[in-house]
Order: structure tokens, then C-alpha cells, then sequence
């Protein structure tokens, strides 16, 4: 599975370009909230695919090792039968806690009413 992604942008240079850095590396399906529930503490791969329903285990796979590279999620393998891994915020990724907890917040506000009113059927 090829986990080398392309940037967007060539260069990151200019003044806002550090905010699109930081939404480039924890965007993508499920990386926030990957991010969301492992501030809770380490998780198993079965524990979080439990908790992200939506997103195949192939998927999943993908976006732990993307966080992995950005150094944003610590991955311990066990030398154990069967195996076991666990995932556990870095330091880099535990600093990203308040924005986490406050992206969850405005998305409580202000985000979730436009999406579930978009979902909702127009007579």
C-alpha cells in the first residue's frame, strides 16, 4: 500500500500557508476524527475501527500510517501471537488536543446545522 502522499501545493511560503500545511496533514477521511479519539489514550486498530464505522479497515490502515509519517500518531508493535498494536498520540499530536477540542466545538455549533439541514429533504 503506497502511504507517500503528494503535498498540494509546491511551496509553503507565503503567510497562511502554515494553516493549510496543518489542515493538509490532518485532513483527510477520518484523520480528525482518528485524532479525536485517541485523546482519550492508546487504542488497538479493532478499538478504533469500532469507533469509525464508516471507514473500511483498508482505509483506516491508510490514514494511521499517514499520521504515523506526519508524526502526528505513535505506532508500538508487540513481538506477541497474534499480534498486537497499539496507536497513541505524539507529542506533535498532543499538542494539536485544543484545536481538536475546539474544532469539535464550533462543529457542534455551527458546522452540524448546516450539514443536517442539507440532509434534510426539501418539499
Amino acid at each position: 500500500m503506497d502511504t507517500v502522499r503528494k503535498t498540494r501545493y509546491e511551496s509553503y511560503a507565503y503567510e497562511a500557508c502554515p494553516v493549510e500545511a496543518t489542515l493538509e496533514m490532518m485532513g483527510g477521511k477520518g484523520k480528525g476524527m482518528i485524532l479525536y479519539h485517541l485523546i482519550s489514550g492508546t487504542k488497538r486498530f479493532n478499538e478504533l475501527k469500532r469507533l469509525l464505522i464508516f471507514i473500511t479497515p483498508r482505509m483506516l490502515t491508510k490514514q494511521l500510517r499517514e499520521l504515523e509519517m506526519a508524526g502526528l500518531v505513535h505506532r508500538k508493535v508487540y513481538a506477541e501471537v497474534p499480534p498486537k498494536v497499539e496507536y497513541s498520540l505524539t507529542d506533535a499530536g498532543q499538542s494539536l488536543v485544543p484545536i481538536l477540542l475546539m474544532l469539535k466545538s464550533w462543529g457542534e455549533e455551527h458546522a452540524l446545522p448546516v450539514l443536517l439541514q442539507q440532509q434534510t429533504p426539501q418539499p
